[in-house]
């Protein structure tokens, strides 16, 4: 069995040591290291890339936060946690541009955490229910992206999306991984997956919560 590498990032070494022994006591876990905000974090995960970096944002939340973008930059393929002791909606919006795929509060039990490592793992992302199941949070989200440049070349699609990618975005939106809308519209999942990356590129997304994110701005899809 392929076990799930996890890479912990905290500046608190009891929380780090707690998170450590929760995971690695899962068959299906391993820890390929664990350390605070420091200048060795990349080079140590370009070492021994994990599937999951944890990064708890408490103490540095810049630092934090910005270690967690450069994470995504340099690997795609890892998927980011984001924990945090009072995740509010403001941070939500930096979490968003960091490419996480999940944030949670650090009151999760173990077994919530477990469970979330697993889904990111199979390259979903938990964090897209922040946006349609609390419509303030989305809002505010969709009011930030319009202000900003960097997303300014959201403004034109490269090219107009299929019914069936528009099908497929509506489910990604209402929070469906690939493996159930695959299972919703009778296809492989493999099929879901290329779907999924014309989807991004044609939205000129980095990740399926950005996708969700510039379909909203654009009028594509709603929250309702």
């Amino acid at each position: 069995m392929n076990k799930i590498r996890i890479f912990i990032v905290s500046q608190q070494f009891l929380f780090r040591q707690g998170i450590e022994h929760s995971l690695s006591s899962m068959e299906d876990i391993e820890i390929s290291g664990a350390t605070e905000v420091n200048d060795q974090v990349l080079s140590a995960i370009d070492t021994l890339p994990p599937d999951v970096a944890l990064v708890d944002i408490d103490g540095s939340s810049d630092d934090s936060l910005t270690l967690a973008h450069k994470i995504k930059q340099r690997s795609p393929n890892i998927g980011l946690i984001v924990l945090a002791s009072n995740p509010n909606d403001t941070q939500l919006f930096r979490v968003l541009k960091a490419q996480a795929a999940a944030y949670l509060s650090k009151e999760i039990t173990a077994d919530q955490l477990v469970d979330t490592v697993r889904q990111v793992a199979r390259g979903e992302h938990p964090i897209n229910e922040s946006l349609t199941t609390r419509p303030k949070v989305a809002e505010q989200v969709l009011h930030q992206f319009q202000e900003l440049s960097w997303r300014s070349e959201a403004e034109a699609f490269i090219s107009p999306l299929t019914p069936r990618e528009m099908e497929i975005l509506n489910y990604i939106a209402q929070g469906y991984f690939n493996k159930e809308i695959a299972i919703k519209l009778g296809i492989s999942e493999q099929t879901i997956k290329n779907h999924v990356t014309s989807i991004l590129r044609k939205l000129n997304a980095n990740a399926r919560t950005e996708a969700v994110v510039v379909a909203i701005k654009q009028g594509l899809i709603s929250l309702d």
